[in-house]
């Protein structure tokens, strides 16, 4: 018998988690339909999928073979649905995009303007939000879209593709600042001056660091902020390039700092529990289209794998 996506689902989720209680709080199932359905895929497979040994059940060797394979089903049936919902002409009445900072094309005022024109009923949102906060909100559904700086990985529910240009990070402080004199800085010496540190709601699994903490530094949930407390002399921050430079290019000094600027690979993401409607396809495949392809007709755009 072939799995659904269903039991496949569940047997992600419990691989993810350790648990087929918090997998099936997940799924909105019972404990018994998950273990059931792990139960009756081990049996179809003819392979044991977890070590049920122990208090937590562990993924066997043959486990961890079968959940890369898994992955790559979920991923492939995403973009089937994904197809088959833009076939269909779906149109939502609301789109909602959280923004990370870091994401800077000299495309999107075109793709904006084209947006609005394409879709000239539809009310628009956009909310500005940095990593983990970014997954969140695509999570719970307050966002459809998200663009966030790179992350080592997401949820099972999380779809992600790697835009096509990256972000320059570099580190900035006001002229008038100690560090703005000296030259090849290294992180020691970044150590003993406040850093302006990106602090986001949801813990992150990786954060822009520069490497030693430096003492009594400040923290705040936007780059926007860290760059106004830059602009006040209040200490060193690491900031998007386009961003300093934009709004702060006479009253912030970048550092000559080892190891920067840092260039930062950017995706886009979107939750598999909730469909996207046309408008949400369309602006997902334009930010995620090569610079020399985004003029083209959307309608002759080939199916894209929206999944890495």
């Amino acid at each position: 018998m072939k799995p659904s996506v269903d039991t496949l689902s569940a047997f992600a989720e419990a691989a993810l988690l350790g648990s087929f209680s918090a997998a099936a709080r997940k799924l909105g199932k019972s404990q018994s339909t998950v273990s059931t359905a792990i139960a009756n895929l081990e049996i179809d497979l003819g392979l044991n999928l977890f070590d049920r040994s122990s208090r937590k059940p562990m993924l066997t060797e043959h486990g961890r073979v079968v959940l890369a394979q898994v992955h790559d089903v979920l991923a492939a049936n995403d973009r089937l649905a994904r197809a088959t919902r833009e076939l269909a002409g779906g149109l939502e009445t609301r789109l909602i995009v959280a923004w990370s900072d870091m994401y800077q094309s000299n495309r999107f005022a075109d793709i904006l303007i084209t947006f609005e024109k394409t879709f000239p009923e539809l009310e628009f949102e956009c909310l500005i939000a940095e990593h983990g906060d970014v997954v969140d909100l695509v999570q719970t559904g307050r966002a459809h879209i998200g663009v966030v700086a790179a992350q080592p990985g997401y949820p099972n529910d999380v779809g992600a593709a790697l835009m096509a240009k990256p972000s320059d990070v570099m580190l900035y402080t006001a002229p008038s600042h100690p560090l703005a004199a000296l030259r090849d800085i290294t992180p020691e010496v970044l150590a003993r001056y406040r850093e302006l540190r990106l602090n986001t709601y949801v813990p992150a699994a990786s954060n822009i660091h520069s490497g030693p903490t430096s003492r009594g530094s400040w923290s705040a949930p936007s780059y926007l902020m860290l760059l106004e407390l830059a602009v006040l002399g209040f200490g060193w921050a690491a900031i998007p390039h386009w961003m300093a430079s934009r709004f702060a290019r006479t009253t912030l000094q970048p550092l000559q700092a080892r190891g920067w600027p840092q260039c930062v690979p950017i995706d886009a993401i979107w939750s598999r529990q909730r469909p996207m409607g046309r408008a949400g396809t369309w602006l997902l495949r334009e930010m995620l289209a090569l610079p020399d392809k985004a003029s083209r007709d959307v309608r002759k755009v080939g199916r894209l794998g929206l999944t890495r």
